[in-house]
Formats: C-alpha cells, structure tokens, sequence
C-alpha cells in the first residue's frame, strides 16, 4: 500500500459535469486562471483539445464522480505533475473522496506549494528543459478506484470436538486436532509489487511542430497531505487525455475550422437566383 497526497481544501462542484468536462469516472477541465474561464473542448477524430494563450496561467481541475475515492496520477507533457517523473501509472498521484474536486495548479514542489503551470513556447516549457520534449501538448490523468476493505464475516461452521486428554488410547474417538498452517489466500497482497507495475500506453503520434508547452512558473500555496490508498486494480480503469496547442496551430491540423474568408470574386458572370 503506497501514500499518496490527499487535498486539503478541496474544491466542490455541482453533480451535473461542468461545461468543457471530459471523463467518465472523474471530470477532467482546464481552467484559463488568466482569463478566469473553463477552456472549451474541441474534439478531432477521437481527441480532445483545447486552446492554450502563451503566458496564460492554467490549472487542471479533477472532479471524482464516483461515490467512493479514487486516486488520479496526473501528467503534463508526459511528466508526473507530483513527483517530476517521466509519468507512468505506477506513479503518485492526488486522492479524492466521493464527488470532490481538486484544482491541480502546477509543478508539487513540496506539501504546501507547487509551481504553476503555464502556456509557453515549446522549448520553454519543463518537460523540454528537463531533456523529454518528445510528448510536450498533452496534459493526462489516469484513475485508479479505491480497493475495498475485507468484509467482516460470521464463522457458522460446527462447534470443534476438544482434543483427548493427555494418556487418551490412540483409539479414542476424538478427531485429531486441526492443523495450524496458514489458510489460503490469508496473506495479504503488496500493493505495489514488481509485477503490478505497468508502464504508460505508448504516446500517441505527436504533432512534432507543436508550438505550445507547459512552463515552470512562479510559486503559490497548494496545500496537500499523505493519505493510503491501496489500488483495485493494477492499471488505471480510465485514462483522459486532454491535448493543447495554438489556435492558429489546431487551425492548421484542423481541429477548429477557420473563420470564413469571403471572396470578392467567386465567379466569372451573373447566375439567375434559384
């Protein structure tokens, strides 16, 4: 069973999925902390963008759906955003209780601040200037449901004879006593053993020439706790990736069509009107 971090102050949103959400078990949004609004989604064969300003400061908000805890590793530009790691599933990451919410505002620097995140150039942003530019646009979060307590349970076999008395005639009736050897499945399972650890999905082809990455930037207060938390499962049971770019940029892949452009000269003559 590993620690994780646990929010303090966590956030509380409405039941119903806010705008710009994408998620199943959790709501996954980007929040401009510039412009002070949730980014709208665009979604291309399959993906979901959002656009990102250089120099506009962001967060990533995580809403758990579900009603019980889960725990959310949390990646951008394919770097774990609480230990710096290059982001696998294996990895830490932020516990929610039932229908809570956590605004995961940058780099976890400590238990009491992070550094925020931000739109920079390519080449400014963390994952480049730490060596690993290879999946700089994409911001992930994999959930992981809470493992269950064991379940209390009656024992109703029958009542045990006792044992002979000492000098009992080896033809006593008595049974002989039970063994003392472990029942099966009585041990319990190490969270996090060698063949538990699963790596992340191979990256998605990645838009080389993207122009926007995520920065370093100054610091503020986050504050946060360790908390257990033991995994049902040994890979996440969703992953939401969320990727991000230019306007101009998710013009040019299409991703958001272009603003119309009229033409002073469409044609050679006058057509009849239908």
């Amino acid at each position: 069973m590993k620690r994780e971090l646990i929010a303090a102050g966590l956030l509380l949103w409405a039941a119903a999925g806010p705008a710009g959400a994408v998620g199943s078990l959790v709501d996954v949004t980007v929040y401009d902390q510039t412009e002070r609004r949730t980014l709208p989604v665009h979604r291309h064969e399959g993906r979901h963008y959002v656009v990102g300003k250089p120099g506009n400061e962001y967060q990533i908000r995580v809403r758990n759906r579900t009603g019980g805890d889960i725990l959310s590793v949390v990646s951008v530009d394919g770097v774990n955003a609480v230990s710096g790691e290059t982001a696998a599933w294996n990895q830490t990451g932020y516990v929610l209780g039932s229908h809570q919410g956590f605004a995961v505002m940058g780099w976890r620097k400590s238990l009491e601040r992070v550094a925020a995140f931000f739109f920079t150039e390519h080449q400014n942003s963390y994952a480049t200037r730490t060596g690993r530019p290879d999946n700089v646009g994409v911001i992930g979060v994999a959930v992981f449901r809470k493992k269950p307590d064991p379940e209390a349970r009656i024992d109703q076999s029958p009542p045990r004879a006792e044992p002979p008395a000492p000098g009992a005639r080896e033809d006593s009736p008595y049974p002989e006593p039970a063994g003392s050897g472990l029942a099966e499945g009585n041990a319990s399972r190490a969270g996090d053993s060698a063949s538990d650890r699963l790596h992340a999905p191979s990256p998605q082809t990645a838009k080389k020439s993207s122009s926007l990455g995520t920065g370093h930037g100054r610091s503020q207060a986050s504050r946060v706790t360790y908390a257990s938390f033991e995994r049902a499962t040994p890979g996440p049971e969703e992953v939401v990736a969320i990727h991000y770019d230019t306007y101009s940029n998710l013009v040019a892949m299409g991703v958001i069509r272009g603003p119309r452009i009229a033409s002073p000269f469409p044609g050679q003559f006058v057509p009849d009107p239908r």
